[in-house]
């Protein structure tokens, strides 16, 4: 005779649910570790475009898997240390590590040369800021209050790794894409000293204690019919640019968060701390100063 256990039952739906976020962070991870050891299987300046195109669209859909995991860790309500874990993991592999690797094999640089030191200045402050950016946001939100918690949900101190990615990988698809020709001819030597000071830069607000809205909290009143006359010029424009003009759009995408960011910031330092305008992007103060 064979009886129904629900505990048994109850335990095993609970581990097959915990298992989905999960499963999508290591796909994220896969994608992010498949970047870098394809990529290491080239010789170095041989990464051209079609080579950094395929890796770049790897790494878009890494990050709509980082987005997918914790929505869905959230909905099954299946949030675990585990889970936090291994998503930072995931993050510093995919978003810290392969952005570095694909910029310095996409660059034909001697070695011992100054460029070279540069280049890969550049690439491991970048990868070093991104692993202290995610440390920082995972001690901050163990150590957190509620209200600091619902802050950290419509702002983010230091530019999020997945931005500086999409950032870093824009750039140097950019530099190589056919499209930059036709305007201007940039050298080998232009391009590498350009990107290595792009992953300086985005190093640095990885770090910062500048603010970076969250896309969930960016409203804007606009009348219905405005809105949806806008929404579809926009994809029009979009999904042409995607199909004709990929590195183009992508560049543009990711930097206009970043700056569009950065300018938020400094209005809310030009109108000094007595003011309200933009208040919640005021820079945060340095939490490890005591330390």
């Amino acid at each position: 005779m064979i009886f129904f256990n629900p505990l048994s039952y109850n335990v095993g739906k609970m581990r097959r649910i915990f298992l989905v976020p999960n499963a999508v962070t290591a796909f994220s991870l896969a994608c992010g570790l498949f970047v870098i050891f394809k990529i290491n299987m080239i010789e170095p300046g041989s990464g051209g475009y079609e080579v950094i195109l395929t890796s770049t669209l790897l790494l878009l859909v890494a990050a709509v898997a980082d987005f997918m995991d914790g929505a869905l860790a959230r909905v099954f309500h299946a949030e675990s240390d585990f889970g936090f874990m291994f998503d930072s993991l995931a993050d510093a592999v995919t978003f810290g590590v392969a952005p570095s690797v694909l910029f310095l094999k996409s660059v034909s640089l001697e070695q011992g040369t100054v460029l070279s030191f540069l280049a890969a200045t550049g690439a491991m402050v970048y990868s070093l800021c991104g692993v202290l950016r995610l440390v920082r946001f995972n001690v901050k939100k163990k150590q957190g209050t509620k209200e600091d918690l619902e802050a950290q949900k419509k702002n983010f101190t230091g530019l999020p790794i997945p931005a500086a990615a999409a950032g870093a990988v824009s750039a140097n698809l950019f530099f190589l894409s056919p499209v930059l020709p036709r305007f201007f001819e940039v050298s080998i030597s232009v391009r590498a000293i350009i990107l290595s000071i792009i992953m300086l830069f985005l190093g640095y607000f990885m770090v910062s204690r500048w603010k970076f809205p969250s896309l969930k909290v960016l409203h804007f009143r606009i009348p219905s019919f405005h809105l949806a006359f806008l929404t579809v010029l926009l994809t029009i424009f979009v999904l042409y640019g995607i199909l004709h003009y990929f590195s183009v759009v992508l560049a543009i995408i990711s930097w206009a968060y970043i700056l569009f960011a950065l300018l938020l910031s400094i209005i809310r330092l030009i109108s000094g701390k007595k003011s309200k305008t933009l208040k919640e992007f005021e820079p945060d103060p340095d939490e490890f100063d005591d330390n």
